[in-house]
C-alpha cells in the first residue's frame, strides 16, 4: 500500500535515491540562502530594520543546506547534480516569480514594492516547506538518523512562514494591501504548477533508481496530478491568506548553527 511514509522510507533506504533526495534539497536551501542574503544586503534605507530578520532566514537555509550535505557524509555519499526539472526554486524563478537573480546579482538598492514581493514569494514557498517538514516530522521524528535534523528544519520553516505573515501584515496596515493580494495569488498559481512539476520530475527520477513497476509510478503520477486538481481548484488560498502568527517577532534571533540542533 502506497503511503507517505512507506514512499519516503524506501527512498531513505537506498543510496542512490537518498543522495538524490538530499542533493536536490540541499541544492534548494543553498540557493535559498544566497537569495536571502542578497536580499538582506539590498534592503532599502527606508526599511533597514528588516535587514536582520532576511539575514536570519538566509542563514537557516544555509544551514538547512549543510545539514543535507551532512546527512549524505554519514552515509559516505557525495552530493549528485541536481537535474534541471527538479530545481523547484530556479523554476519559479524562471516564471518571473520572486526576485530574479539579474536583479539580486546588481549592487543596487531594492524598492520597497522588491521587498513586498520578496516577502509574498516567501509566504507561499515557506508554507509549502512547512507542510512538507511537518509530515515528515509526523513520520520520522523519533528517527535515529533524521530525527534531529527534521526536528530542527521544521521548526526553522515555521519560523519563517510566521515572520512572512507578520512582515505581510505590517505591509498591509500601511495601505499595500491590494499589491500584496496581487503578488499573493500570482506567486500562488504558479506556485502549484511547478511544485506539480517538479513532484513529478522528481517521482520519475526515483522510480528509475528504485526499479519501480509501471502502476507503482502511475499511481504516484495520478496521486500528483489529483492533488494539483484540487490545490488549481481551492488548495491555493491557504497560501494567499495572512493572519497574525501566534510566534511574534519569529525572526528576531540568531539562527542556531546545525551542531545545535536537537
Amino acid at each position: 500500500m502506497l503511503s507517505a511514509k512507506s514512499l519516503f522510507q524506501e527512498i531513505l533506504d537506498d543510496d542512490e535515491s537518498f543522495r538524490l533526495f538530499c542533493s536536490i534539497a540541499a541544492g534548494g536551501e543553498s540557493q535559498g540562502g544566497w537569495e536571502n542574503g542578497r536580499i538582506a544586503a539590498l534592503v532599502p534605507p527606508g526599511l533597514r530594520e528588516l535587514a536582520p530578520k532576511v539575514a536570519r532566514h538566509g542563514a537557516d537555509e544555509d544551514k538547512h543546506g549543510r545539514i543535507f550535505n551532512a546527512l549524505l557524509k554519514q552515509r559516505g555519499l557525495q552530493p549528485v547534480a541536481v537535474p534541471y526539472e527538479t530545481d523547484y526554486t530556479l523554476l519559479l524563478e524562471r516564471r518571473g516569480i520572486g526576485l530574479a537573480h539579474e536583479r539580486l546579482s546588481r549592487e543596487e538598492p531594492l524598492t520597497e514594492r522588491d521587498v513586498i514581493v520578496y516577502l509574498a514569494h516567501s509566504r507561499v514557498t515557506e508554507q509549502r516547506a512547512s507542510e512538507q517538514m511537518r509530515l515528515l516530522l509526523k513520520h520520522f521524528a523519533g528517527h535515529p538518523v533524521l530525527g534531529r535534523a527534521v526536528r530542527m528544519i521544521s521548526r526553522d520553516e515555521d519560523n519563517h512562514l510566521a515572520y512572512c505573515h507578520e512582515e505581510l501584515l505590517r505591509f498591509a496596515r500601511a495601505g499595500h494591501g491590494r499589491t500584496i493580494q496581487y503578488v499573493l495569488r500570482e506567486c500562488a498559481h504558479a506556485e502549484i504548477r511547478v511544485y506539480r512539476d517538479v513532484s513529478l520530475a522528481v517521482m520519475s527520477h526515483m522510480g528509475r533508481v528504485l526499479r519501480w513497476p509501471r502502476a507503482k509510478a502511475a499511481a504516484l503520477a495520478a496521486g500528483i496530478h489529483a492533488m494539483y486538481a484540487y490545490e488549481r481548484l481551492i488548495g491555493w488560498r491557504r497560501m494567499v491568506s495572512l493572519e497574525q502568527p501566534v510566534l511574534r517577532d519569529a525572526l528576531g534571533g540568531t539562527a542556531l548553527p546545525e551542531t545545535e540542533y536537537a
